[in-house]
């Protein structure tokens, strides 16, 4: 029997080091573009092709990320919703210069999450278990006024932060909303609803789509973009919960959002209304969990169609 149990541990153990050494090495780096269609255009229009980023969790030294995220402007989308945790060194600004430098000129909106506020710190992945990540002891602060200019005045996107922003693509009025950072309450709901409302009264005629966007997918802010009339909401910081368990999945959502629901396209319902919601697993991971399994890192085309 003790033979037995030793060998059973010592093989345990080589399928654990094996499954480290590949969510490390090779799943880490295996860059995926999904696409998702989504049916809320009017009749008639034409398709809107949206790039959606998250969680870049950038480093300088990370240039096969930066290169393949280059390789995507070659998809000629019409607008970059960019959710968040592009950060993940005090120099990542560096990286995300390389990383986005091709989209310049492409319309973008862009909300933050708490990887642009503050640098990684050592976690005891353990934790994730008893609930959301909790906030870190003496943070050291990221140049996000840096990051701020560079997506603003450089590429030329929209600061969704919590408030809201009207756009046309292709020749239709679309309006955005957002919030800052959930995770770490820097959300205003109270501040969207005000710049909805001063949205509303400077349209003559309804914007032909409204899209919520966040980075941290809270039940909270959903229920809220829902019942503000978002057909599409945008998300990220889950990383889809990054160490996933084959024909399981995510063990983890790092938020209160349903595990079912931890990337990818579904519906959220709140009350009598309910919007698509589109969650990204994201590119990225901590600089001090440098590992996926069964989640490779991803960027998504989300092609948005008339039904």
């Amino acid at each position: 029997m003790r033979v037995i149990l030793r060998t059973a541990a010592a093989a345990g153990a080589v399928a654990a080091a094996g499954a480290f050494a590949w969510g490390s090495l090779v799943e880490r780096r295996r860059f995926t573009l999904r696409r998702v269609t989504v049916p809320v255009l009017p009749a008639g229009a034409d398709p809107i092709r949206v790039l959606h980023l998250s969680d870049l969790h950038m480093a300088p030294w990370q240039k096969a990320k930066q290169e393949w995220v280059r390789s995507l402007a070659s998809l000629k989308p019409d607008l970059v919703v960019d959710t968040g945790d592009n950060l993940g060194h005090e120099r990542g600004i560096e990286g995300i210069r390389e990383a986005y430098a091709p989209f310049a000129g492409v319309p973008g909106v862009f909300v933050w999450g708490s990887n642009d506020y503050y640098g990684p710190q050592p976690k005891n992945p353990l934790r994730y278990f008893r609930g959301a990540s909790t906030e870190p002891r003496n943070p050291r602060r990221l140049d996000l006024e840096a990051l701020s200019r560079y997506l603003r005045d450089d590429l030329g996107w929209t600061d969704l932060d919590n408030t809201a922003a009207g756009l046309v693509l292709r020749g239709l009025p679309i309006d955005f909303f957002g919030v800052d950072d959930p995770h770490r309450q820097f959300d205003r709901l109270d501040e969207v609803s005000a710049a909805m409302d001063e949205l509303d009264e400077a349209r003559e005629e309804p914007a032909a789509l409204r899209i919520g966007v966040t980075h941290a997918p809270y039940r909270r802010i959903l229920d809220s973009f829902t019942r503000r009339g978002a057909e599409v909401i945008f998300a990220g910081h889950t990383h889809g919960g990054q160490v996933c368990v084959p024909f399981f999945g995510a063990l983890v959502t790092n938020c209160d959002l349903p595990r079912r629901q931890v990337k990818g396209l579904s519906r959220w319902r709140s009350g009598s209304r309910a919007s698509w919601l589109h969650v990204s697993a994201g590119l990225g991971t901590s600089i001090y969990a440098p590992v996926r399994f069964a989640c490779p890192p991803e960027a998504t085309l989300v092609t948005l169609t008339a039904p």
